[in-house]
């Protein structure tokens, strides 16, 4: 578990406030800490991994769909996989929230989005970004930390109805430099909204190293400033994300506000498919990454605890396979948009501008 801060005195005068050790139940060789026992069930654990998979799977077929033509620019969770389970696992689908980026997929798929309703999007058809009647989901947010004060005026929201339900909304280190964030914490402090901030810190904010974002040693060392507890876990254990948004998620149900939780991982693919990351990241770093990689970590664990052998874990994968495939022949078999689609499902009454642009657009389009 993790202890107390520490503040140190640096040599120019400057102070750095260590953190607590990252919570880690699961180390990177796949083995458990000896006083803890897992929170989620064997089916449950399963669940987990081959969701992990199917995002895995689906990262990979995206950037050949990409790198055909057939997609547009797409930015993978490669290597956060166990930092975007594990938080999403502890919410109810049937009465809470959440509010992503664009790295969510398997979060999203989780709360109810089809997946070829997720890959619509990168084909920018207007289909990817209307969320179904019933799947409490914000759409993906591209404008880094714009998402995160719509999540606490939508966390606040609900308890004013009345409800019990709890807002979880990701951003990553670099988007926390944003305004938007420090003002959202702020008011989810001062309100005590039933949010829950997940940060995912992967060490880079496109081609910014984390250590050039900030001078601060956890970015959740920040909470406390807005009236709220911080946390920081290792990212690529499932378990460590798993139990502090667990406590986080309660704190948020009981009424006792927001909680931040910080979870430090690694990017292992490029920022998205414009990115070339190999000028920028040392291939020595990413290979050190790699060996924390949190899918043969799960992978290990079920193994030792006799849930998945060779076999299994092939038919998963096959099984994972064939509902890619599925989603990319559905995705593709939706008939190309019309342009006046992009006038729909922006106003429920649309303004007079907007009518005139519309009007406008017809008129052009009209023959002769």
């Amino acid at each position: 578990m993790a202890g107390s801060a520490d503040t140190r005195q640096l040599a120019d005068g400057g102070v750095r406030v260590e953190p607590p050790e990252p919570l880690q139940f699961l180390a990177p060789d796949g083995s458990l800490a000896q006083e803890y026992e897992p929170a989620l069930s064997d089916e449950e654990l399963l669940a987990a991994f081959r969701l992990m998979l199917l995002s895995r799977a689906t990262s990979e077929r995206a950037v050949n769909l990409q790198r055909q033509g057939r997609l547009g620019t797409i930015a993978t969770p490669d290597g956060q996989e166990a930092a975007i389970v594990g938080s999403v696992l502890v919410l109810d689908p049937a009465r809470d929230w959440l509010v992503p980026t664009y790295r969510e997929m398997p979060a999203m798929i989780h709360m109810g989005l089809p997946l070829a309703r997720f890959l619509l999007y990168y084909r920018g058809h207007p289909l990817g970004n209307q969320i179904p009647p019933g799947v409490n989901l914000l759409p993906v947010q591209i404008a880094l930390a714009t998402q995160v004060p719509h999540a606490v005026g939508l966390a606040w929201g609900l308890r004013h109805q009345g409800s019990d339900a709890v807002v979880l909304v990701y951003f990553g280190e670099g988007a926390s430099s944003e305004g938007d964030v420090h003002e959202a914490m702020n008011l989810a402090g001062v309100r005590r909204a039933p949010v829950v901030f997940l940060l995912e810190d992967n060490g880079w904010a496109i081609s910014t190293p984390v250590a050039k974002q900030s001078a601060t040693a956890s970015f959740a060392l920040r909470a406390p400033g807005y009236g709220f507890p911080g946390e920081l876990v290792d990212g690529n254990d499932l378990f460590a994300v798993h139990e502090a948004t667990r406590r986080a998620v309660e704190r948020a149900r009981a009424g006792e506000g927001p909680t931040l939780i910080e979870a430090r991982t690694y990017r292992l693919a490029p920022h998205n498919t414009a990115d070339d990351s190999s000028r920028y990241v040392d291939p020595t770093q990413l290979a050190q990454a790699r060996e924390r990689d949190p899918l043969p970590r799960l992978r290990t664990f079920l193994a030792s605890r006799g849930l998945l052998d060779d076999d299994a874990e092939q038919r998963i994968r096959d099984e994972v396979g064939e509902e890619v495939a599925a989603a990319v022949k559905q995705m593709e078999s939706e008939s190309e948009f019309a342009v006046e689609q992009l006038f729909e499902h922006v106003y429920a009454t649309a303004p007079p501008r907007l009518e005139r642009q519309r009007r406008a657009l017809a008129e052009e389009e009209e023959p002769g």
